[in-house]
């Protein structure tokens, strides 16, 4: 279990990745530090996108670390590796059907039960800082109705669970994982990252621009494209494409 030195619980916050790059900016952030809010209030989500969670009733973790020993050239390996974390956090509780849907959501089924952002600070092309900020839905049971998918860890289990000892978990398991990179092989990480993703062989309904077609998951590349095949091979970066249920 993380030490309170490290583990920080915040009552109130905006952004708890706000909060962690704001103290990554005053230099007074170290590695390993993390920063846990009991409420957030405007949680940040991928590509300018809100986070809405209830409050008291789910994870909002935002961890800093320096990855300085990895190459800056692979920053998708990071992002492997926090969301497997996640995925061994949930998938302990939810063992059947939890997935990693590309790049870095938390599925159980074809429902989204978590999401990580990660902001980098860069020095030049030093890697100096990521922020990973991790949300996931633990004891929710009433979702803002924009959200079109979201499922709970207490709505698959039936019970609720302590969240506080659920985020300190997942902070030893981002922590293990991020250990890893430093001696693992990039390859056996994709290839674990892989095994779980979500429509892995199955076909997809994708929106390029206007154009709507269907294609077949193969696997997300090293650099963190996503490969699909039906007449020819693609390749997508995120934010390329948009998935259709």
């Amino acid at each position: 279990m993380p030490s309170e030195a490290l583990f920080k619980i915040l009552h109130s916050v905006d952004s708890t990745n706000n909060y962690a790059m704001g103290m990554v900016h005053a230099g007074l952030a170290k590695h390993g530090m993390s920063w846990f809010a009991e409420v957030q209030t405007a949680g940040k989500g991928q590509r300018g996108k809100t986070w809405k969670g209830a409050p008291k009733e789910n994870i909002a973790l935002s961890i800093a670390l320096q990855p300085k020993k990895l190459y800056s050239g692979h920053k998708f390996t990071l992002s492997m590796a926090i969301a497997l974390a996640s995925f061994d956090l949930f998938s302990t509780y939810a063992p059947d059907e939890t997935k990693i849907k590309w790049p870095n959501d938390l599925y159980w089924r074809d429902r989204k039960a978590g999401g990580i952002l990660i902001e980098n600070v860069f020095q030049g092309n030093d890697w100096k800082w990521a922020v990973a900020g991790i949300g996931i839905n633990i004891n929710q049971s009433e979702f803002d109705p924009s959200l079109s998918n979201p499922v709970s860890l207490s709505q698959i289990t039936g019970h609720d669970h302590e969240i506080l000892g659920l985020a300190k978990q997942l902070y030893d398991l981002v922590m293990k994982r991020f250990n890893e990179l430093t001696h693992r092989d990039s390859f056996e990480l994709s290839k674990e990252y892989n095994q779980h993703l979500y429509k892995l062989n199955a076909s997809v309904r994708l929106k390029k621009d206007s154009r709507i077609f269907e294609t077949t998951v193969k696997e997300v590349s090293l650099e963190g494209q996503l490969i699909t095949v039906d007449a020819m091979e693609h390749h997508f970066d995120f934010g390329e494409v948009e998935w259709l249920h």
